[in-house]
């Protein structure tokens, strides 16, 4: 099975480096100097947990029209969507994987109707320097079909199998995305609003209740409107007990390396993406009216991190 890995920033290249050292037969495709980079030093990972790591794996440039792979994993921004589809449409692979934020699954499908698309989600953080990554992975993927289409679930458990990758398989990626976004989104608004030094918050409860309250007032206009709550875990929102709940984990990643690495490193490093997802929710949740005030009034305080909406 040949898979290739588009897009070699941090999600991508743990991705590629972990199937390739597991005994997949994997090619990455980077671009520039990262290219470079890659082919003559090979693809150095820096693990906070773990050795680091040196592989030597095969690496292009470009994806051209005759190249055919078993799958593609498109691994890139949410912002480098577009300019990615007409490459992937045009080559003659049939399998393609989107890894990553993603609010656009039902669009993206249309456009790619004649490819088997699936979408996923990896559990891996951190940032892209000079010369190597710097990451935190765990060897977890969330993947599966969007809402309504055939499932993928024995192709993808073939493609892993054999690996230490725990596979969650989840046959809603559109509302699992949606519900992503929800969560992750006051998120960055709280590192804008430090400037990227989360610690200033981790013991201001009320601030960190604005963020929790902004993630349920978004997952209340989508389950009113027909969209499942998802992780399952996620689904008891509307009682008192979540927010004390999750109160912890908001602490912890304001307050840890781990947590700097996995969020306000990705947030400060990404304001476009940050920007762009914001954008495109908020569109999604205005169909069904007002976006909820507990998110306007959250993203107001953000420093001016976030781009502003063209005027309409």
């Amino acid at each position: 099975m040949k898979i290739l890995v588009y897009g070699a920033g941090v999600l991508g290249g743990n991705l590629a480096s972990s199937l390739y050292c597991q005994g997949k037969n994997v090619t990455l495709l980077a671009r520039g100097k990262w290219y470079e980079e890659i082919k003559r030093n090979g693809l150095n990972i820096h693990h906070y947990f773990g050795k680091n790591t040196n592989t030597r794996i095969p690496v292009i440039e470009e994806l051209k029209q005759e190249d055919r792979y078993s799958v593609i994993f498109v691994v890139v921004r949410y912002t480098q969507i577009d300019s990615i589809l007409p490459v992937i449409k045009e080559n003659c692979s049939k399998t393609v994987v989107f890894v990553g934020n993603n609010l656009r699954t039902e669009e993206i499908s249309k456009k790619l109707s004649d490819k088997n698309l699936l979408f996923a989600f990896a559990s891996s953080a951190g940032h892209r320097e000079e010369d190597h990554i710097r990451s935190v992975t765990l060897n977890r993927i969330t993947v599966g079909n969007s809402k309504g289409r055939p499932s993928g679930e024995r192709f993808i458990r073939k493609v892993f199998k054999g690996t230490k990758f725990k596979v969650i398989y989840e046959p809603n990626m559109t509302d699992w995305l949606l519900c992503h976004a929800a969560s992750v989104l006051p998120i960055a608004f709280a590192c804008y609003y430090t400037d990227g030094n989360l610690r200033k918050i981790k013991k201001d409860k009320e601030y960190l209740g604005r963020v929790m309250d902004a993630t349920i007032a978004a997952y209340a206009v989508l389950e009113n409107n027909g969209h499942k709550i998802l992780p399952k875990s996620d689904q008891e929102y509307r009682d008192p007990k979540f927010k004390k709940k999750y109160l912890p984990f908001y602490r912890f990643i304001c307050s840890t390396k781990v947590g700097k690495l996995c969020t306000s490193d990705h947030a400060m490093n990404a304001t476009d993406e940050m920007s762009g997802m914001n954008r495109d929710f908020k569109e999604y949740l205005r169909q069904y009216g007002d976006v909820p005030k507990a998110w306007t009034d959250l993203e107001q305080d953000t420093n001016g991190y976030l781009e502003s909406e063209p005027f309409l």
